[in-house]
């Protein structure tokens, strides 16, 4: 088989897929006789022919943690956003910061998260980000009561299109990306706000939760790089 014709069926795998494919999962496409002696490095080779012949094209082919996608650039999202009735999802400035610190501080538990924010999480905050995949729990502390400690997932990678954690930017970077998505807490009624759980000792008239640049300090990624997808 030719170079330009494994290139091809990788290129279809990842437009059917719908998900990151990594390395294996493509050599596994081919039958043994299709690859050359060393599989892994035809379809890197494949994949970095795929990158060039998309570097004019309005997608691009990018790595992340679970693998190698096919996806839209960036510049592109405003007129791809309108294909879509559904609105795309906003999130409460407490969710945010809630994330925030898993991410650079984490394995965390939730006390650790409300003694940083000084405040308690709304229940659905954690609910939410776990239902989107993007921290699970890692782990129990071995103080009393074992709190559940929570760390982020491939998912979380895959979505802010991260190969690993030490690839977190900057924390102002990350302000400036989560703005647009912050909903106005005080209309958002019954959303993720976490301001009416705060202590009653700790809530006065004037108190808000500490702003994300005020909470976060940088960097704390422990994780190592990504194994080779």
């Amino acid at each position: 088989m030719s170079p330009e014709q494994r290139k091809r069926i990788v290129e279809a795998a990842l437009l059917a897929a719908g998900e990151a494919l990594d390395v294996d999962r493509l050599v596994r496409l081919f039958e043994q006789d299709e690859l050359p002696d060393n599989p892994r490095q035809a379809i890197r080779d494949a994949l970095a022919a795929l990158e060039g012949d998309a570097q004019h094209r309005a997608y691009e082919v990018v790595r992340v943690a679970s693998g190698y996608r096919l996806q839209v650039r960036r510049e592109y999202s405003a007129w791809m956003n309108r294909l879509f009735e559904e609105r795309p999802p906003r999130y409460s400035r407490a969710l945010l910061e809630t994330l925030a610190l898993i991410v650079y501080r984490q394995p965390v538990t939730r006390g650790d998260i409300e003694d940083v924010r000084g405040v308690t999480i709304g229940p659905s905050i954690m609910r939410t980000l776990l239902e989107r995949g993007w921290i699970r729990a890692v782990g129990q502390r071995e103080t009393p009561g074992r709190p559940t400690m929570y760390g982020t997932t491939p998912a979380f990678l895959d979505y802010f299109n991260l190969k690993s954690l030490d690839e977190l930017p900057p924390l102002a970077e990350i302000k400036a990306l989560i703005e647009p998505a912050l909903v106005d807490e005080e209309a958002d009624a019954g959303g993720e706000s976490d301001q009416d759980h705060a202590p009653a000792e700790t809530q006065t008239q004037d108190e808000t939760p500490q702003a994300l640049a005020e909470v976060v300090h940088l960097p704390v990624a422990s994780s190592s790089p990504a194994a080779d997808n």
